[in-house]
C-alpha cells in the first residue's frame, strides 16, 4: 500500500514532513478538529490501518487530550495482539461507561478524515466512529439516550447508526 512515508520528502512541506514523521516514529497519529456552528469537534486516527490492519478511529465531541489518550488505549490493546469488536459494546475503552465501533461510511470521509485521506491518497482505507454511553449507560441509537447529548455524536454511518436504531 502506497502512502505519505513513502513520498519524497522534499515534495512535502514542514507541516506534512512533521504527520510522517510522527507515524513513523510512533505508528499513529491523532488529529483534532474543534466544534464550531456546524457541528461539534473531532478526532481521529491515522496510521492504525497501515500498521494494525485495524480501521482508523474517529470520536465527537471528547477533549482532545482525553481522545487522545484513549486513542493510544486503543492502540496499545491492537498492538498487543487484543481485538475488538464492530459492532457490539465494548467495556474495556473507558472506564465510566461503555463503547461502540460503528462502520464509517465512506460518503464522510471527504469531511472529516482529511489528513488520513491525504496520508493513504484517497479512500483506499476504512473508518470505525467511537461512540460513547451517555451518564445513565445509553448510546445514541438507543432508547433513552439523553436528549442533552443528541448534538454531541453525530451518524457517521451508512445510516441509523449502523441499522441498530429501530426508528
Amino acid at each position: 500500500m502506497f502512502t505519505a512515508l513513502d513520498a519524497d520528502p522534499s515534495k512535502l512541506d514542514e507541516q506534512e514532513q512533521n504527520f510522517v514523521s510522527q507515524i513513523r516514529e510512533h505508528g499513529w497519529l491523532g488529529t483534532s478538529v474543534f466544534g464550531d456552528e456546524a457541528g461539534p469537534g473531532f478526532s481521529y486516527t491515522t496510521g492504525f490501518w497501515l500498521n494494525l490492519k485495524f480501521p482508523e478511529v474517529i470520536t465527537f465531541s471528547l477533549r482532545r487530550e482525553i481522545a487522545h489518550d484513549t486513542f493510544w488505549h486503543i492502540y496499545r490493546t491492537l498492538k498487543g495482539g487484543d481485538g475488538l469488536a464492530i459492532g457490539t459494546p465494548i467495556e474495556s475503552i473507558f472506564e465510566s461507561g461503555g463503547a461502540a465501533l460503528l462502520p464509517v461510511s465512506e460518503s464522510r470521509f471527504k469531511d472529516h478524515l482529511g489528513w488520513s485521506r491525504w496520508f493513504y491518497g484517497g479512500d483506499a482505507f476504512r473508518c470505525v466512529q467511537l461512540f460513547w454511553t451517555d451518564p445513565n449507560g445509553f448510546f445514541p441509537w438507543q432508547a433513552g439516550y439523553s436528549a442533552e447529548f443528541i448534538e454531541a455524536q453525530p451518524d457517521l454511518t451508512e445510516g441509523k447508526w449502523s441499522g441498530l436504531r429501530q426508528h
